[in-house]
């Protein structure tokens, strides 16, 4: 079943003496851009749910549940998609990120977590079905903390019918961007993660 998660996401530039950010904190402000999702849409069992919490003047996005890899299932994600009737400010900018011949070149999320292992999913333009994606892995800690991933340690993977990967050879280009996800994936396990802010950086 898919399951709105009313939350959004503003956009803000913020300049440093060695980078430029694209940052984008959870707010208080509704919105139904971001979304919760799990394996239940293709006959898996693996249960979670999203809510949106605050510590201090800080709110954050918590995603938290029971994966389970029976019935070839085994992820549950807040996912953030563009389509034909929806370009959330997020993906918008992101795909609007050239400029002056600079280009994005990572992420950095600010997360705290229960010490498991969890993922960024991205589909872009090329990707041709859900289980054709770009990938990499962070490890999200009790205490809040900054996860750099450079897209550059993104691997674009296909899953075949059997569960196997097939490492496709293909570059992540953040204009070509289309779906973020924020997923615990992959085995049996329970999951608790929080995220603040998403941000890209040049």
């Amino acid at each position: 079943m898919l399951i709105t998660f009313t939350t959004i996401t503003s956009c803000t530039t913020i300049p440093s003496a060695s980078e430029e950010v694209l940052s984008f904190p959870f707010t208080s402000d509704s919105s139904k851009n971001w979304r919760y999702i799990s394996d239940r849409v293709m006959g898996g069992v693996s249960e979670g749910q999203v809510e949106l919490e605050q510590d201090g003047e800080m709110i954050f996005a918590r995603l938290t549940g029971n994966v389970s890899t029976r019935n070839r299932g085994g992820f549950i994600q807040l996912n953030l998609a563009s389509s034909w009737f929806n370009r959330p400010l997020m993906i918008q900018s992101i795909r609007d990120s050239e400029k002056d011949g600079k280009k994005l070149k990572g992420v950095k999320l600010n997360v705290r977590g229960n010490g498991e292992t969890y993922y960024i999913f991205i589909q872009t333009n090329e990707t041709r079905s859900v289980s054709d994606h770009y990938r990499a892995s962070f490890v999200a800690d009790n205490d809040w903390g900054m996860i750099d991933l450079p897209f550059d340690q993104f691997v674009r993977k296909r899953t075949n019918a059997n569960g196997s990967d097939t490492v496709i050879d293909s570059k992540l280009e953040a204009k070509n961007i289309r779906s973020f996800g924020i997923m615990a994936y992959g085995r049996d396990y329970i999951a608790d993660l929080s995220v603040s802010t998403v941000d890209f950086y040049y």
